[in-house]
């Protein structure tokens, strides 16, 4: 079996790309239990190179190339999906704070390796869209375990009506104070599919420790640009949630740059389903919301506008207190990206944060079971 020496390592090579298909899919969390299967066929787990020197791991069996494959990949699969939607071609519009400079030449986006995208959330839509254009890292808050106390309601100051003894003079009325932050603890890293499982749903507590890091340490180790969302779940795109405190840093930022961007859907209409996902599928989220979009009778819209680079809060001019008014908060950085966003996609800031929306899925699961 000598003669075949020669061809040995370009047949290793051959059956990589399955390999990193495997891990677009499943995840890093996935990958070892897949590979340890034994009712998968064993192919595969032979192409891995067993001579001492090469020092390769399962998870990245070509450093230089998955990266590239991974994105190839993943550019071919969320392409036919958006193209099965409808969405064939998404505008990305250029933004800036000042008017003077909308004549200017667009500044070009290149985020690298460690670098941070701050994004609103309304759908898996661009999740998909940020997967073929940038290929990064998507990483979901943990919170902590405490939960987040109710406020009690206050009665009203005044009597409104007759006090005719029936108790109407004692009404109490709800307030509309938003619930108190839940501080995050830490994050997760995932795959594009398991963030697209995640839309709609709300952050939940993690007590699998092994997988939880700082966004920092996540932020060093990191071979991509990473997607974070400060809402930590999904809005109807009409209103920006509260961001919760996931940066904890002030700005200017030195150690890594920061790209702001913000996604606007069309509202619905008679003939066109919502693109936002607000609410989580009972089954297979959200398949059913792909296939109400594959029915749809009339085009879809969906812009995409990107702030320019020399106005993020990474720029060395960058000035807080043009953005942000008031008092300087504990985190800087997400409140300036929480007014940028705000201001790029005109869109209001609501004050709720992903601590309301829990109440609001407790609500809806009770009305769909009643």
């Amino acid at each position: 079996m000598e003669k075949f020496s020669a061809y040995r390592v370009f047949i290793k090579l051959i059956f990589f790309p399955p390999l990193v298909l495997i891990q677009f899919f499943l995840g890093p969390r996935d990958w070892n239990s897949t590979i340890l299967n034994p009712r998968l066929p064993a192919l595969p787990v032979k192409c891995i190179p067993s001579s001492p020197r090469y020092h390769w791991h399962p998870q990245a069996p070509i450093p230089l190339l998955s990266n590239v494959i991974e994105h190839l990949l993943t550019f071919v699969i969320g392409r036919t999906i958006l193209c099965i939607i409808g969405l064939f071609r998404i505008p990305v519009l250029p933004a800036t704070r000042k008017r003077t400079r909308l004549s200017n030449s667009p500044e070009k986006w290149n985020p690298r390796a460690g670098d941070i995208i701050v994004s609103n959330w309304v759908s898996w839509i661009e999740l998909v869209w940020l997967a073929v254009r940038f290929n990064p890292l998507f990483v979901l808050p943990v919170p902590e375990a405490t939960p987040a106390p109710s406020l009690p309601s206050t009665p009203i100051s005044h009597s409104p009506g007759r006090r005719t003894g029936t108790g109407s003079a004692n009404i109490q009325q709800p307030t509309n104070t938003p619930s108190l932050r839940i501080p995050i603890r830490a994050f997760r890293k995932v795959s594009l599919l398991q963030m697209i499982r995640f839309t709609g749903h709300v952050p939940s507590p993690d007590s699998d420790s092994s997988r939880l890091h700082s966004l920092e340490d996540i932020r060093k180790s990191a071979s991509k640009p990473i997607v974070v969302f400060p809402e930590c779940t999904t809005s109807n795109g009409r209103g920006l949630l509260r961001f919760a405190d996931v940066f904890r840093q002030n700005v200017p930022v030195n150690a890594f740059r920061v790209f702001v961007m913000c996604v606007r859907y069309d509202p619905p209409t008679t003939l066109a389903p919502t693109l936002a996902h607000s609410i989580p599928s009972n089954i297979m989220n959200p398949l059913p919301h792909l296939f109400s979009l594959t029915t749809s009778l009339s085009p879809l819209a969906i812009s995409i506008r990107l702030l320019a680079p020399s106005e993020s809060p990474s720029s060395p001019f960058f000035i807080a207190s043009e953005v942000v008014t008031g008092a300087p908060q504990q985190d800087q950085l997400t409140e300036c990206c929480a007014s940028l966003i705000a201001h790029i996609g005109k869109i209001k800031q609501t004050g709720m944060g992903w601590e309301d929306k829990v109440k609001l899925l407790q609500l809806h699961r009770a009305k769909m079971r009643s």
